[in-house]
């Protein structure tokens, strides 16, 4: 079962879904970790209350590249107090396998920018 979710995880890195910038977005945030060198920006629109398009860019590990490309995929349709809502255990789930704490934290740098980016986007 284990490598299952590992080779999900690698087919996020390996082909991303959502990777790309916008042209107007109504949120961009990014995150890095200096002590691995991982990077994430998450851009995105909002219409009412949802969020409408979420993309990333990003340099780093395995972890932090698929988890910004699968939470992107998740992002779209939630609403800002969903968003709000997810935690670290709602990312360990969309991963789909238990993570040491400097993994995890590769996995939390895209859920923590698209957090700052809802946030802060204009009303």
């Amino acid at each position: 079962m284990h490598s299952l979710y590992q080779e999900r995880i690698l087919d996020y890195y390996r082909n991303p879904r959502h990777r790309g910038k916008l042209e107007s977005p109504d949120f961009s945030s990014g995150m890095a970790n200096p002590s691995c060198g991982d990077a994430v920006c998450l851009q995105g629109t909002i219409k009412g209350e949802r969020v409408e398009l979420c993309v990333f860019e990003g340099k780093g590990c395995v972890i932090s590249q698929a988890a910004a490309s699968m939470l992107c995929e998740q992002a779209i349709g939630k609403t800002i107090t969903e968003i709000e809502s997810m935690d670290a255990a709602f990312m360990q789930s969309l991963i789909g396998m238990q993570l040491g704490p400097t993994r995890l934290k590769c996995a939390l740098l895209a859920l923590e920018a698209l957090k700052k980016g809802v946030s802060e986007a204009p009303a």
